[in-house]
Protein backbone atom coordinates (compact mmCIF):
# COMPACT_ATOMS: atom_id res chain seq x y z
CA UNK A 1 0.00 0.00 0.00
CA UNK A 2 1.49 3.29 -1.11
CA UNK A 3 0.78 6.73 0.32
CA UNK A 4 1.39 9.99 -1.47
CA UNK A 5 3.76 11.31 1.16
CA UNK A 6 4.01 14.73 -0.44
CA UNK A 7 0.24 15.15 -0.39
CA UNK A 8 0.08 13.84 3.16
CA UNK A 9 2.74 16.31 4.30
CA UNK A 10 0.76 19.17 2.75
CA UNK A 11 -2.39 17.93 4.49
CA UNK A 12 -0.79 18.17 7.92
CA UNK A 13 1.10 21.37 7.18
CA UNK A 14 -2.10 23.04 6.00
CA UNK A 15 -3.93 21.70 9.06
CA UNK A 16 -1.30 23.35 11.25
CA UNK A 17 -0.82 26.66 9.51
CA UNK A 18 -4.33 27.26 8.18
CA UNK A 19 -6.34 25.61 10.96
CA UNK A 20 -4.80 24.82 14.34
CA UNK A 21 -2.41 27.75 14.75
CA UNK A 22 -4.94 30.43 13.69
CA UNK A 23 -7.54 28.86 16.00
CA UNK A 24 -5.29 29.10 19.05
CA UNK A 25 -3.86 32.51 18.19
CA UNK A 26 -7.40 33.81 17.80
CA UNK A 27 -9.16 32.11 20.72
CA UNK A 28 -6.57 30.83 23.18
CA UNK A 29 -3.91 33.44 23.89
CA UNK A 30 -4.48 35.38 27.11
CA UNK A 31 -2.93 38.70 26.13
CA UNK A 32 -3.92 40.33 29.40
CA UNK A 33 -2.55 37.95 32.05
CA UNK A 34 -0.36 35.59 30.00
CA UNK A 35 -0.62 31.94 29.13
CA UNK A 36 -3.48 30.28 27.30
CA UNK A 37 -7.20 30.10 27.97
CA UNK A 38 -7.88 26.42 27.38
CA UNK A 39 -11.11 25.98 29.36
CA UNK A 40 -13.18 26.43 26.22
CA UNK A 41 -15.80 24.65 24.17
CA UNK A 42 -15.06 22.96 20.87
CA UNK A 43 -15.65 26.15 18.86
CA UNK A 44 -13.23 28.23 20.93
CA UNK A 45 -15.66 29.99 23.25
CA UNK A 46 -13.91 30.50 26.59
CA UNK A 47 -15.92 29.02 29.47
CA UNK A 48 -13.56 29.81 32.33
CA UNK A 49 -10.36 31.72 32.99
CA UNK A 50 -8.98 28.89 35.12
CA UNK A 51 -5.58 27.66 34.02
CA UNK A 52 -4.23 24.15 34.40
CA UNK A 53 -0.47 24.30 34.49
CA UNK A 54 0.11 21.33 32.26
CA UNK A 55 -2.01 23.07 29.61
CA UNK A 56 0.20 26.15 29.89
CA UNK A 57 3.34 24.05 29.61
CA UNK A 58 1.95 22.10 26.67
CA UNK A 59 1.26 25.38 24.87
CA UNK A 60 4.93 26.31 25.31
CA UNK A 61 5.96 23.08 23.59
CA UNK A 62 3.45 23.47 20.77
CA UNK A 63 4.21 27.06 19.82
CA UNK A 64 7.96 26.55 20.26
CA UNK A 65 7.85 23.44 18.09
CA UNK A 66 5.81 25.24 15.43
CA UNK A 67 8.60 27.83 15.34
CA UNK A 68 11.47 25.31 15.50
CA UNK A 69 10.13 22.52 13.31
CA UNK A 70 7.57 23.93 10.88
CA UNK A 71 7.90 27.65 10.14
CA UNK A 72 9.81 30.37 11.97
CA UNK A 73 6.97 32.83 12.38
CA UNK A 74 7.49 35.45 15.11
CA UNK A 75 3.90 35.09 16.34
CA UNK A 76 4.61 31.46 17.25
CA UNK A 77 7.61 32.36 19.38
CA UNK A 78 5.74 35.22 21.04
CA UNK A 79 2.84 32.90 21.91
CA UNK A 80 5.32 30.48 23.48
CA UNK A 81 7.02 33.30 25.38
CA UNK A 82 3.65 34.51 26.64
CA UNK A 83 3.09 31.15 28.33
CA UNK A 84 6.68 30.94 29.56
CA UNK A 85 6.23 34.25 31.38
CA UNK A 86 3.02 33.08 33.02
CA UNK A 87 4.64 29.82 34.14
CA UNK A 88 7.74 31.46 35.57
CA UNK A 89 5.64 34.05 37.40
CA UNK A 90 2.92 31.77 38.78
CA UNK A 91 3.64 28.09 38.18
CA UNK A 92 5.80 26.95 41.11
CA UNK A 93 5.48 26.74 44.86
CA UNK A 94 8.22 27.73 47.31
CA UNK A 95 9.87 24.31 46.97
CA UNK A 96 10.08 24.50 43.18
CA UNK A 97 7.22 22.09 42.55
CA UNK A 98 4.78 22.99 39.79
CA UNK A 99 1.24 23.59 40.90
CA UNK A 100 -1.75 22.05 39.19
CA UNK A 101 -4.40 24.72 38.78
CA UNK A 102 -4.59 28.52 39.05
CA UNK A 103 -7.13 31.21 38.32
CA UNK A 104 -6.72 33.44 35.28
CA UNK A 105 -4.38 35.85 37.08
CA UNK A 106 -2.22 33.03 38.46
CA UNK A 107 -3.51 32.65 42.03
CA UNK A 108 -3.14 29.01 43.05
CA UNK A 109 -6.33 26.96 43.30
CA UNK A 110 -4.68 23.51 43.54
CA UNK A 111 -1.05 23.04 44.49
CA UNK A 112 1.57 20.46 43.43
CA UNK A 113 -0.71 17.43 43.19
CA UNK A 114 0.44 16.26 39.75
CA UNK A 115 3.97 15.39 38.68
CA UNK A 116 2.72 15.72 35.11
CA UNK A 117 2.67 19.51 35.52
CA UNK A 118 6.39 19.35 36.27
CA UNK A 119 7.14 16.96 33.41
CA UNK A 120 5.31 19.08 30.86
CA UNK A 121 7.08 22.19 32.15
CA UNK A 122 10.44 20.55 31.39
CA UNK A 123 9.15 19.39 28.00
CA UNK A 124 7.96 22.87 27.02
CA UNK A 125 10.97 24.73 28.36
CA UNK A 126 13.37 22.34 26.62
CA UNK A 127 11.73 23.04 23.26
CA UNK A 128 11.51 26.78 23.94
CA UNK A 129 15.20 26.98 24.81
CA UNK A 130 16.08 25.71 21.33
CA UNK A 131 14.27 28.69 19.85
CA UNK A 132 15.25 31.32 22.42
CA UNK A 133 18.25 30.21 24.50
CA UNK A 134 17.36 31.96 27.74
CA UNK A 135 19.48 30.63 30.64
CA UNK A 136 16.65 31.32 33.10
CA UNK A 137 14.37 28.98 31.17
CA UNK A 138 17.04 26.29 30.93
CA UNK A 139 17.77 26.46 34.65
CA UNK A 140 14.05 26.17 35.40
CA UNK A 141 13.92 23.05 33.23
CA UNK A 142 17.00 21.50 34.82
CA UNK A 143 16.07 22.25 38.42
CA UNK A 144 12.57 20.93 37.81
CA UNK A 145 13.94 17.78 36.20
CA UNK A 146 16.23 17.07 39.15
CA UNK A 147 13.33 17.52 41.55
CA UNK A 148 11.12 15.23 39.46
CA UNK A 149 13.66 12.41 39.78
CA UNK A 150 13.85 12.92 43.54
CA UNK A 151 10.09 12.92 43.99
CA UNK A 152 9.16 9.91 41.86
CA UNK A 153 11.80 7.79 43.63
CA UNK A 154 10.31 8.44 47.06
CA UNK A 155 8.39 5.51 48.59
CA UNK A 156 4.69 6.11 48.46
CA UNK A 157 4.82 8.73 45.70
CA UNK A 158 1.22 9.39 44.57
CA UNK A 159 1.08 12.89 43.02
CA UNK A 160 -0.53 11.91 39.72
CA UNK A 161 -3.67 14.07 39.32
CA UNK A 162 -6.08 14.09 37.53
CA UNK A 163 -6.24 10.37 38.35
CA UNK A 164 -5.45 9.67 42.00
CA UNK A 165 -2.99 6.83 42.50
CA UNK A 166 -4.01 4.55 45.39
CA UNK A 167 -1.37 3.53 47.94
CA UNK A 168 1.08 0.84 46.90
CA UNK A 169 0.70 1.42 43.16
CA UNK A 170 3.01 2.12 40.24
CA UNK A 171 1.64 3.95 37.18
CA UNK A 172 2.84 3.41 33.62
CA UNK A 173 2.25 7.11 32.88
CA UNK A 174 5.30 8.24 34.85
CA UNK A 175 8.08 6.30 33.05
CA UNK A 176 6.15 6.83 29.83
CA UNK A 177 6.27 10.64 29.89
CA UNK A 178 9.68 10.65 31.55
CA UNK A 179 11.07 8.81 28.50
CA UNK A 180 10.08 11.49 25.99
CA UNK A 181 10.92 14.40 28.30
CA UNK A 182 14.35 12.97 29.09
CA UNK A 183 15.15 12.20 25.46
CA UNK A 184 14.24 15.75 24.42
CA UNK A 185 16.16 17.31 27.31
CA UNK A 186 19.21 15.23 26.40
CA UNK A 187 19.10 16.59 22.86
CA UNK A 188 18.63 20.15 24.10
CA UNK A 189 21.52 20.01 26.59
CA UNK A 190 23.82 17.34 25.14
CA UNK A 191 24.02 15.74 28.61
CA UNK A 192 24.65 12.07 27.84
CA UNK A 193 24.34 11.14 31.51
CA UNK A 194 20.60 11.22 30.88
CA UNK A 195 20.97 7.99 28.87
CA UNK A 196 20.92 6.13 32.19
CA UNK A 197 17.53 7.58 33.07
CA UNK A 198 16.30 6.60 29.62
CA UNK A 199 17.55 3.04 30.00
CA UNK A 200 15.78 2.69 33.34
CA UNK A 201 12.51 4.19 32.09
CA UNK A 202 12.44 2.06 28.94
CA UNK A 203 13.16 -1.09 30.89
CA UNK A 204 10.40 -0.20 33.35
CA UNK A 205 7.92 0.15 30.47
CA UNK A 206 8.95 -2.84 28.38
CA UNK A 207 10.08 -5.07 31.22
CA UNK A 208 7.54 -4.25 33.93
CA UNK A 209 4.35 -2.72 32.52
CA UNK A 210 4.26 -4.54 29.18
CA UNK A 211 2.82 -7.96 29.96
CA UNK A 212 4.62 -10.49 27.72
CA UNK A 213 1.80 -13.04 27.77
CA UNK A 214 -0.90 -10.62 26.64
CA UNK A 215 1.34 -8.26 24.69
CA UNK A 216 -0.44 -5.35 26.38
CA UNK A 217 0.70 -2.53 28.64
CA UNK A 218 -1.01 -2.76 32.02
CA UNK A 219 -1.45 0.76 33.36
CA UNK A 220 -1.06 -0.12 37.04
CA UNK A 221 1.15 -2.48 39.01
CA UNK A 222 1.72 -2.86 42.72
CA UNK A 223 4.80 -1.36 44.36
CA UNK A 224 6.86 -4.42 43.37
CA UNK A 225 5.43 -4.47 39.80
CA UNK A 226 3.24 -7.48 40.46
CA UNK A 227 -0.14 -7.73 38.75
CA UNK A 228 -3.06 -6.29 40.69
CA UNK A 229 -6.52 -7.87 40.77
CA UNK A 230 -8.93 -6.92 37.96
CA UNK A 231 -10.32 -4.60 36.81
CA UNK A 232 -7.60 -2.23 38.06
CA UNK A 233 -4.81 -4.69 37.37
CA UNK A 234 -6.03 -5.46 33.85
CA UNK A 235 -6.68 -1.85 32.83
CA UNK A 236 -5.27 -1.00 29.39
CA UNK A 237 -5.34 2.43 27.73
CA UNK A 238 -4.47 1.71 24.07
CA UNK A 239 -3.65 5.33 23.22
CA UNK A 240 -1.31 5.59 26.20
CA UNK A 241 0.51 2.43 25.21
CA UNK A 242 0.88 3.57 21.59
CA UNK A 243 2.15 6.97 22.70
CA UNK A 244 4.60 5.27 25.05
CA UNK A 245 5.95 3.15 22.22
CA UNK A 246 6.63 6.07 19.91
CA UNK A 247 8.45 7.77 22.76
CA UNK A 248 10.71 4.72 22.88
CA UNK A 249 11.01 4.73 19.08
CA UNK A 250 12.40 8.27 19.32
CA UNK A 251 15.17 6.97 21.57
CA UNK A 252 15.77 3.96 19.31
CA UNK A 253 15.96 6.17 16.21
CA UNK A 254 18.46 8.53 17.81
CA UNK A 255 20.61 5.62 18.98
CA UNK A 256 20.25 3.57 15.79
CA UNK A 257 19.08 0.65 17.94
CA UNK A 258 17.31 -1.81 15.64
CA UNK A 259 16.40 -4.23 18.43
CA UNK A 260 14.73 -1.49 20.42
CA UNK A 261 12.82 -0.43 17.29
CA UNK A 262 11.50 -3.98 16.99
CA UNK A 263 10.54 -4.19 20.67
CA UNK A 264 8.66 -0.88 20.57
CA UNK A 265 6.97 -1.22 17.17
CA UNK A 266 5.22 -4.55 17.76
CA UNK A 267 3.08 -3.31 20.71
CA UNK A 268 1.72 -0.48 18.55
CA UNK A 269 0.07 -3.06 16.31
CA UNK A 270 -1.11 -5.16 19.25
CA UNK A 271 -2.85 -2.23 20.96
CA UNK A 272 -4.55 -1.14 17.76
CA UNK A 273 -5.87 -4.65 17.25
CA UNK A 274 -7.03 -4.91 20.85
CA UNK A 275 -8.42 -1.38 21.17
CA UNK A 276 -10.20 -0.89 17.84
CA UNK A 277 -14.00 -0.91 18.03
CA UNK A 278 -15.16 -3.60 15.57
CA UNK A 279 -18.71 -2.23 15.51
CA UNK A 280 -18.32 1.54 15.17
CA UNK A 281 -14.63 1.96 14.38
CA UNK A 282 -12.18 4.12 16.26
CA UNK A 283 -10.08 3.42 19.34
CA UNK A 284 -11.64 2.91 22.72
CA UNK A 285 -10.23 5.06 25.48
CA UNK A 286 -9.87 2.03 27.74
CA UNK A 287 -10.19 -1.75 27.55
CA UNK A 288 -9.70 -4.71 29.87
CA UNK A 289 -6.72 -6.92 29.08
CA UNK A 290 -8.83 -10.05 29.48
CA UNK A 291 -12.05 -8.79 27.90
CA UNK A 292 -13.81 -7.93 31.16
CA UNK A 293 -15.48 -4.71 32.23
CA UNK A 294 -12.97 -1.86 31.78
CA UNK A 295 -11.62 -0.13 34.86
CA UNK A 296 -11.47 3.37 33.42
CA UNK A 297 -14.46 5.68 33.45
CA UNK A 298 -15.56 6.71 29.95
CA UNK A 299 -13.75 3.64 28.58
CA UNK A 300 -16.07 3.35 25.57
CA UNK A 301 -15.65 6.97 24.50
CA UNK A 302 -13.48 7.97 21.55
CA UNK A 303 -11.31 10.97 22.51
CA UNK A 304 -9.23 12.53 19.77
CA UNK A 305 -5.85 11.99 21.38
CA UNK A 306 -5.44 8.18 21.02
CA UNK A 307 -6.07 8.65 17.32
CA UNK A 308 -3.59 11.50 16.86
CA UNK A 309 -0.95 9.52 18.77
CA UNK A 310 -1.63 6.53 16.52
CA UNK A 311 -1.36 8.55 13.31
CA UNK A 312 2.15 9.67 14.19
CA UNK A 313 3.22 6.37 15.74
CA UNK A 314 2.25 4.42 12.63
CA UNK A 315 4.10 6.68 10.21
CA UNK A 316 7.16 6.68 12.46
CA UNK A 317 7.04 2.90 12.86
CA UNK A 318 6.77 2.49 9.09
CA UNK A 319 9.76 4.73 8.48
CA UNK A 320 11.82 2.72 10.96
CA UNK A 321 10.61 -0.82 10.09
CA UNK A 322 9.22 -0.67 6.54
CA UNK A 323 6.49 -3.12 7.59
CA UNK A 324 3.27 -2.87 5.59
CA UNK A 325 0.93 -3.26 8.57
CA UNK A 326 1.95 0.25 9.63
CA UNK A 327 0.49 1.80 6.48
CA UNK A 328 -2.56 -0.47 6.51
CA UNK A 329 -3.38 0.63 10.04
CA UNK A 330 -2.45 4.24 9.26
CA UNK A 331 -5.01 4.35 6.47
CA UNK A 332 -7.72 2.93 8.76
CA UNK A 333 -7.01 5.37 11.57
CA UNK A 334 -6.65 8.31 9.17
CA UNK A 335 -9.96 7.63 7.45
CA UNK A 336 -11.88 7.28 10.73
CA UNK A 337 -10.21 10.29 12.36
CA UNK A 338 -10.58 12.69 9.46
CA UNK A 339 -14.22 11.62 9.05
CA UNK A 340 -15.14 12.24 12.69
CA UNK A 341 -12.96 14.87 14.41
CA UNK A 342 -12.52 17.94 12.15
CA UNK A 343 -15.01 20.77 12.79
CA UNK A 344 -15.89 22.51 9.52
CA UNK A 345 -14.91 26.16 9.53
CA UNK A 346 -13.22 26.02 12.94
CA UNK A 347 -9.71 24.74 12.18
CA UNK A 348 -9.39 22.50 15.23
CA UNK A 349 -10.76 19.03 15.97
CA UNK A 350 -13.43 17.84 18.33
CA UNK A 351 -11.88 16.31 21.41
CA UNK A 352 -14.63 14.03 22.70
CA UNK A 353 -16.91 11.57 20.91
CA UNK A 354 -19.27 8.87 22.11
CA UNK A 355 -18.67 5.28 21.15
CA UNK A 356 -20.92 5.82 18.13
CA UNK A 357 -18.75 8.77 17.02
CA UNK A 358 -21.15 11.53 18.04
CA UNK A 359 -19.95 14.75 19.70
CA UNK A 360 -20.26 14.91 23.49
CA UNK A 361 -19.49 17.69 25.95
CA UNK A 362 -18.96 15.34 28.91
CA UNK A 363 -15.69 16.13 30.69
CA UNK A 364 -13.01 13.44 30.49
CA UNK A 365 -10.04 13.99 32.86
CA UNK A 366 -9.90 17.82 32.70
CA UNK A 367 -12.36 20.49 31.47
CA UNK A 368 -9.89 21.76 28.87
CA UNK A 369 -9.27 21.83 25.15
CA UNK A 370 -5.49 21.76 25.01
CA UNK A 371 -3.24 23.00 22.19
CA UNK A 372 -1.27 19.78 22.29
CA UNK A 373 -2.08 16.26 21.06
CA UNK A 374 -3.38 17.24 17.62
CA UNK A 375 -0.82 19.97 16.89
CA UNK A 376 2.02 17.83 18.27
CA UNK A 377 1.08 14.95 16.00
CA UNK A 378 0.73 17.26 13.01
CA UNK A 379 4.07 18.94 13.76
CA UNK A 380 5.90 15.64 14.13
CA UNK A 381 4.27 14.14 11.04
CA UNK A 382 5.15 17.22 8.99
CA UNK A 383 8.73 17.00 10.22
CA UNK A 384 8.89 13.24 9.62
CA UNK A 385 7.58 13.50 6.05
CA UNK A 386 9.84 16.42 5.18
CA UNK A 387 12.80 14.21 6.05
CA UNK A 388 11.41 11.06 4.40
Amino acid sequence: MDLDLGKLRRTYRDLLLDGIAPFWLRHGIDREYGGVLSCMDEDGNVLSGDKYIWSQARSVWTFSALFNRVERRPEFLEAAANSVRFLLDHGRDAQGRWVYHTDRRGAVIEGPVSIYSDLFAVYGFSEYYRAAPDPVVLEAALSTYRLILERIRQPGFRETAPYALPPGRKAHGIPMILTEVTNELLQTTGNTELERVLDASIEEILGRFLDPRRGLVLEFRDHEYRELPPPEGTAVVPGHAIESMWFILHVARRRGDRDLVRRAAAPIRRHLEAGWDPEHGGLFLGIDADGGEPFLRHAETKPWWPHTESLYALLLAHQLTGEKWCLEWYQRVHQWSFAHYPIPGVGEWRQRLTRQGRPTSEVIALPVKDPFHLPRAAILITQLLENA
